[in-house]
């Protein structure tokens, strides 16, 4: 498992829709090593910090293996690293086999997994197609978030070793699937809001289905 890159990024104004909106989901590829501090990057900030960002969604990490299939379904667009918005492009990290609670050494920060990243309608600004939300969220390929458990340096190029696996067994892909189907799996539903390492917002929202 490894670091491909690392992205960081400020918020700036774009137009969309011929709205003025300020976004954070900009985000460029940087040569040295940088701090991961509990709410960020040293470098990087979100726009909107009631939706994006805080100690739960601190850094935003997306699988490198996951470009091949957007370039093959959006052959036109140029996808470099960063597009999605992420922080961290990861090589060894898919979703259906991340817990919800895993813990990983990257350089000398400890992270844990905590969800699966949310499309918002930013991310259609950014590839300047609405069609965009829907078919993020129902590809599953969503990338997720870490914590910062212990802040620390890292670059590209890092190893990226587990040093444990939530025994809930709770996947990032669970929560996604999830969500799309509103309710459907009760039993994961249960299981879902009793993983401490899930936000409290996760959480409420499973229970409220809960029957």
């Amino acid at each position: 498992m490894k670091l491909v890159s690392v992205q960081v990024g400020l918020p700036r104004a774009i137009i969309y829709k011929a709205r003025h909106i300020t976004t954070g989901i900009f985000k460029n590829p940087i040569a040295s090593r940088v701090r991961a501090r509990t709410l960020n990057l040293d470098g990087d900030r979100q726009a909107d910090l009631t939706v994006h960002g805080g100690a739960e969604k601190a850094i935003y990490s997306y699988p490198v293996e996951h470009y091949d299939y957007w370039r093959s379904e959006l052959p036109d667009m140029e996808l470099p690293w960063g597009m999605f918005g992420e922080n961290f492009t990861t090589e060894g990290l898919i979703e259906n086999q991340l817990n919800i609670g895993d813990r990983f050494r990257i350089g000398s920060t400890t992270l844990m997994v905590t969800q699966p990243r949310m499309p918002c309608y930013k991310l259609a600004a950014k590839f300047q197609r609405d069609d965009i939300l829907k078919r993020f969220l129902h590809s599953g390929r969503t990338g997720f978030y870490f914590s910062v458990i212990e802040e620390g340096e890292v670059g590209a190029g890092d190893e990226i070793a587990l040093l444990s696996k939530d025994a809930a067994g709770i996947s990032v892909a669970d929560i996604t699937r999830m969500y799309i189907s509103k309710g459907k799996d009760q039993d994961l539903l249960r299981r879902a809001a009793q993983v401490e390492a899930l936000p409290l917002s996760w959480r409420d929202y499973f229970v409220d289905q809960i029957k």
